[in-house]
């Protein structure tokens, strides 16, 4: 049969040769072997003085051709695979000269999972089009998942030798594309990939969509999510809607924000409801939220469209893992291998699916597998240095991520890492009791023993409880600066909203000094995230985040009530509406949360389960729960196992938080019905004269008021609402509103009164604590200024005010210890009197009978202020002190401390 000759727009690239061909001829002989075991030893393979001459030929192309290739490419991206595999097949039959159509043809033979298919028509397309190097590219997945992979490495090193002879002439775009895909799967240098192959098919043809898809993924790959999504948008201007777009899109956007991504794959589905990479995003999602079934029944449609699928299978073993069903897993596993034994991407999803469920261990173990069968797989590689971080092993960690770095130099992640370790490195290490505390030199000084006390006695009181001690140790890094604190914890910069992190045996946290003027509490904090080191260990790592989040929470409010998520209106409006998830779906609330508000509910609602299942059925019931997990039985069944069924549980729970809500001024009036949409201090007086008791109304007035400072007309509706018993704690609150309406005019005890109601309530509410220590500083009233100062600390350790409170509230109490503690932390915040300082450090420790530290810093204030006549009497008295203690009778006796100490008659130097 006579082929029908047909053209089609060319894309040509003539590349003079002197630069580009004799790297890829060295490139090729290096090829050579098929295990490719010097994939990363040229990383420059392409000189940045290329002299490129790009010619565009556009021939008229055939109108039938046209039409039935784009209609056939349209049929495949609506996901109607058969109909466009008929076509293509039949185009192939027909003989048409053009390799667009065996490739087409392939392509719908491996989505469908018919790889003996796609392996006849690569063979005899290849006779057909030796040149073609995107049939070559294709051609080396259909030789590994047809059981080929002794024939890969010889058909790598034909790809290049084709690539060589294709530089040294023409290359169409499909061809640069597609030799860019391959060189960066070689792990080639990625920026002269994408300068010499993307960026110039865009350059030459902005509408070629290709280019951009491409572009887009070497990013994706190394980590660069902005670059992606920018180039991605510039992409949907094209106008050209596919799912493989929107998919990408979702990709690049999930870190930053999980609801433009779900927006973006519901949008690809849209286009093609059976698009694989989109039904794996949705299955992945599903597994996280714990929802095992849908992600089941999303699996099994990825199935019915490809039987062989190795992601599908593969997200089957996770979901095996996760129910403790291991021989199931190892069935799904082996499915997943059955037609390429040693792809690596199989044994690497499922160990990173598992990390993300803070199976650390399991997961790793699984990107050893990976690298088995690829010892250059980077993103197992990274993935098993993540791995190690976060189980504490760092010295391995570490020397893997660098590795990474070094082969991977784009790796955005890697390299953020890296970066981020050389600026730890000068970290102040501090050590107790198992527990490891690494931060800020200047922040050690200030309250690592502080740090270290809690996390001792938070280690005591819960391993006690829990009946657990953690066998090695707890390592915690503090960040002052947030984006290291993310690059840490996260990978990238980002992770706004979260204070704190722990991995298991590794807790990251944010320090006050990266959270602005009204920092969160960092003992808080701390206890939080302890708390999650015992019950992580207690399990194995095995425990839905619902469960560790709720229990943490619950240990917040149990160690001080002020700490942790406590009932607000707005957490009782949640409760009454469809907001208040049934127990058995709770994870999922944590994952992509459609506001702060929402996430920081899913916080309370999980310590509220606590609360119940403790008065329910009592701490030991949480007990074996938390031992069933560690023995691998699935959350659900372990709490049907000790509180009954799942059904009657969630039942149970409903109308305990709903109880609960409804006991939360249980006087007031929620209705928001006949709420006025806008109004002004006066529409709100009149409304709530008519309403008297409605909360959203007193507190639209009360706010009104405060801002337009009309203090009588804003303590009326802020006493109706304490009445009510509906004034909480929340920053820039009703409460802080009643204080400072009090203080405003005049009404001391009441504001003493508002200020403790506030104190109670909130676990960082700075300007209260403030406050109050102003007013006992003013009253002599230093046991309040003592403790007020102190819980400031808990907030805000890195600011003089509440040291210099401390200090001296100590010294008027002679409780030396804390003297020394506030007046040791002033030295280090740059005082203006540092000898004054050195003074009174010598006095609270001779006070407390330590000579030498005394003296040192009595010698300390002299150094800076030779005149200092206090210092010298001091000194004069610790020096005889010495000699009297070690002296004998004799040598007493000559001794005499003089009235006074002659010094020159010189003014003194001003102190503190």
């Amino acid at each position: 049969m006579r082929p029908v000759l047909v053209n089609a727009s060319r894309f040509h690239v003539d590349i003079q040769s002197d630069h580009l061909l004799p790297k890829l001829v060295a490139l090729g002989n290096r090829s050579q072997l098929p295990d490719r075991g010097k994939r990363f030893a040229s990383v420059t393979m392409f000189g940045l003085a290329v002299v490129c001459t790009v010619l565009i030929t556009l021939s008229s192309p055939a109108t039938g051709f046209a039409a039935s290739y784009d209609d056939a490419v349209q049929q495949y991206r609506n996901g109607e695979y058969d109909a466009a595999a008929a076509t293509a097949a039949f185009e192939v039959e027909r003989g048409v000269w053009s390799e667009r159509w065996p490739r087409l043809l392939i392509q719908c033979q491996m989505t469908q999972g018919d790889y003996a298919g796609a392996l006849q028509t690569y063979q005899e397309a290849l006779q057909r089009y030796p040149t073609s190097i995107a049939l070559r590219y294709m051609g080396l997945d259909v030789l590994r998942f047809n059981g080929l992979q002794d024939e890969v490495g010889q058909a790598e090193a034909d790809l290049l030798t084709q690539m060589q002879r294709a530089f040294a002439g023409y290359i169409t775009r499909d061809n640069l594309i597609a030799a860019g895909r391959f060189l960066t799967g070689r792990g080639e240098d990625a920026r002269e990939v994408l300068e010499q192959f993307y960026d110039r098919v865009r350059d030459r043809d902005p509408e070629y969509l290709h280019a951009y898809l491409a572009t887009a993924e070497l990013a994706i790959r190394k980590g660069d999510f902005q670059v992606a999504a920018n180039t991605l948008q510039e992409a949907l201007k094209l106008g050209e809607e596919t799912p493989e777009l929107h998919h990408l899109l979702a990709k690049a956007l999930e870190s930053s924000d999980g609801q433009a991504a779900a927006e973006q794959t519901a949008i690809a589905l849209k286009i093609n409801p059976r698009h694989l990479p989109s039904l794996q995003w949705l299955a992945e999602r599903a597994i996280d939220r714990e929802r095992y079934d849908e992600a089941k029944d999303i699996l099994n449609q990825m199935l019915q469209i490809n039987m062989h699928e190795p992601s599908a299978w593969a997200l089957f073993a996770v979901i095996a893992h996760l129910n403790g069903e291991y021989d199931v897993e190892k069935l799904m596993r082996a499915s997943a291998l059955s037609t390429w034994k040693q792809n690596p991407d199989v044994d690497h999803l499922i160990g990173k699916k598992l990390s993300e469920k803070y199976r650390f261990a399991e997961g790793a173990e699984y990107q050893n597998l990976a690298l088995s069968a690829d010892p250059l797989h980077i993103d197992a590689s990274f993935q098993l240095a993540q791995d190690m971080l976060r189980l504490g092993e760092e010295k391995i960690g570490w020397e893997i991520a660098g590795e990474v770095a070094k082969a991977d130099p784009y790796n955005v992640v890697a390299y953020n890492l890296m970066t981020l370790r050389d600026r730890t490195s000068k970290f102040t290490v501090l050590k107790q009791d198992g527990i490891q505390v690494r931060m800020d030199a200047k922040e050690a000084k200030l309250y690592g023993d502080a740090v270290l006390e809690l996390l001792s006695d938070a280690k005591r009181v819960l391993c006690e409880k829990y009946d657990v001690m953690p066998d090695k140790p707890v390592l915690v890094e503090i960040f002052p600066h947030q984006n290291d604190f993310a690059i840490r914890t996260f990978g990238l910069p980002g992770g706004a909203g979260y204070l704190g992190v722990c991995f298991g045996r590794v807790i990251t946290a944010n320090s006050p000094a990266s959270q602005g003027e009204r920092p969160s509490n960092w003992k808080s904090v701390l206890w939080h995230e302890f708390c999650h080191v015992v019950t992580l260990e207690k399990t194995n790592n095995r425990m839905p985040r619902w469960l560790s989040e709720g229990i943490s929470v619950y240990e917040e409010r149990q160690r001080n009530p002020s700490w942790g998520e406590k009932m607000t209106p707005q957490y009782r409006s949640m409760l009454l509406s469809e907001d208040l998830t049934p127990v058995s779906d709770l994870s999922a609330a944590f994952l992509s949360p459609p506001s702060a508000t929402a996430l920081q509910f899913a916080y309370y609602e999980s310590s509220l389960v606590i609360e119940f299942l403790i008065e329910q059925h009592g701490h030991e019931a949480l007990l074996a729960v938390l031992d069933d997990l560690a023995a691998g039985i699935p959350i659900n069944d372990a709490l049907t196992r000790h509180t009954g069924s799942l059904q009657r549980l969630d039942s149970q729970f409903d109308s305990y938080a709903k109880e609960r809500a409804n006991q939360f001024g249980a006087l007031a009036d929620w209705s928001r019905d006949s709420l006025p949409e806008n109004g002004d201090l006066a529409t709100w007086k009149g409304w709530t004269r008519a309403n008297p008791t409605n909360y959203w109304g007193l507190r639209e007035l009360a706010r009104s008021a405060v801002e337009a400072k009309q203090w009588d007309q804003a303590l009326i509706p802020l006493s109706r609402m304490q009445q009510l018993g509906v004034l909480t704690g929340e920053r820039d609150g009703p409460l802080e509103w009643l204080a400072q309406t009090h203080r405003e005019l005049g009404h001391d005890r009441q504001e003493i009164r508002a200020i403790q109601d506030n104190l109670a309530q909130s676990s960082d509410a700075l300007p209260a604590l403030r406050r109050w220590i102003n007013i006992g500083q003013s009253e002599d009233q230093w046991e309040n200024v003592l403790d007020a100062s102190q819980q400031a600390l808990a907030i805000q350790p890195l600011l003089p005010e509440f040291h210099l409170a401390s200090a001296v509230a100590a010294e008027k109490l002679d409780r030396h210890d804390l003297a020394v503690e506030a007046l040791s932390a002033l030295l280090e915040l740059d005082p203006v009197d540092p000898a004054a300082l050195h003074f009174r450090l010598a006095n609270a420790y001779d006070e407390q009978n330590e000579s030498f530290p005394a003296k040192h810093h009595a010698l300390m204030a002299l150094e800076l202020a030779p005149r200092y006549r206090d210092a010298h009497r001091l000194l004069w008295k610790l020096h005889h002190g010495v000699l009297e203690e070690g002296s004998s009778t004799a040598d007493q006796a000559d001794v005499e401390e003089p009235d006074s100490v002659d010094v020159p008659a010189i003014e003194e130097e001003e102190t503190l």
